[in-house]
């Protein structure tokens, strides 16, 4: 069976006056149907990049993006137009992303009248029918976004984008702006969803505990590379590459005192250091991380990690 998402090598590089900054530097996964890939890291580490690339609102350098085993970097424009409707996106703001002139009816007729889908009045059974799969009374189409709180305006964008049937949706910090008990109704309905609408997720945040509780692998991002891709309950339990367990050890304290390190500083992306980008940062460096960069390897049975050393520290 075809998977519904495979990123291959994908790289974004930015000229600027400085430099050349490397938004991504060769990111490869693949998403299989009904799986949930978290992707963690620090602000800057290439996520949000990775969603608009995936999505097709980044043009990446180099790559491919391949939805349903089409490239749509190679695809014709007739076929990139059909998949697109395969992946949608869940953006982090829900006001930002709403049209604040629009009724939530219209809002929600969009998608439908941008792909030349259905009449009138199949249009008005397609967007009653979405909002009352994501919870919402049939009565909140007349209103406008303002008039909803932030729970609820998500659950909005979440309605818009299952509007084509996507097979994908990727989520880029979808609950980062809602209180701690908002964000938990909205993780639960991502998860009905994924069974009742045959969902896949690339689910992208910096928290986390809301990783390893939505994910069934998860993807650790530093300087716009991959370093570690792991099963969730795996990583959670013990993490190979230095940068994982520091992360983990913002919610877990058992490795706290182990990961202190008198360097904290994110090292630039247009000079990164050389050998292991990590290394200035890692208390477990040595000689050959100064020198010689690793390479993300498969260390186990669906575990790999870009560390000279994983599996042997921590």
């Amino acid at each position: 069976m075809t998977a519904p998402l495979v990123v291959h090598n994908v790289k974004v590089h930015f000229a600027t006056p400085r430099g050349t900054v490397r938004a991504l530097d060769g990111v490869s996964f693949s998403l299989d149907r009904g799986e949930i890939v978290g992707v963690v890291g620090e602000s800057g580490c290439g996520k949000s990049t990775l969603a608009k690339t995936i999505v097709g609102l980044q043009r990446p350098s180099s790559g491919s993006v391949e939805i349903d085993g089409n490239d749509l970097l190679a695809a014709s424009r007739r076929v990139v137009l059909q998949k697109r409707r395969q992946i949608q996106m869940v953006f982090q703001d829900p006001f930002g992303s709403l049209n604040p002139r629009l009724s939530i009816g219209r809002i929600l007729s969009e998608p439908f009248i941008v792909h030349g889908l259905g009449t009138c009045l199949e249009r008005q059974q397609w967007v009653s029918e979405l909002i009352e799969q994501v919870g919402l009374a049939s009565d909140s189409l007349t209103r406008r976004p303002h008039e909803f709180s932030g729970g609820q305006r998500q659950r909005i964008c979440i309605a818009r984008a299952l509007a084509l049937k996507p097979s994908v949706i990727v989520c880029d910090e979808a609950v980062s702006a809602l209180d701690v008990s908002v964000q938990a109704q909205i993780l639960n309905l991502l998860l009905d969803l994924r069974k009742s609408a045959d969902l896949s997720y690339v689910f992208i945040s910096h928290d986390l505990s809301v990783i390893h509780y939505m994910s069934d692998r998860v993807m650790v991002m530093y300087l716009g590379e991959v370093v570690e891709l792991a099963p969730a309950d795996a990583l959670w339990m013990s993490p190979y590459h230095p940068y994982a367990m520091r992360l983990l050890s913002a919610v877990d304290r058992r490795k706290t005192a182990a990961l202190k390190s008198n360097n904290d500083e994110v090292p630039s992306q247009i000079n990164p250091p050389a050998g292991c980008p990590f290394h200035p940062r890692c208390p477990f460096a040595k000689n050959r991380c100064h020198t010689e960069k690793p390479m993300l390897r498969q260390i186990s049975d669906r575990r790999w990690a870009a560390c000279h050393y994983a599996g042997d520290i921590g």
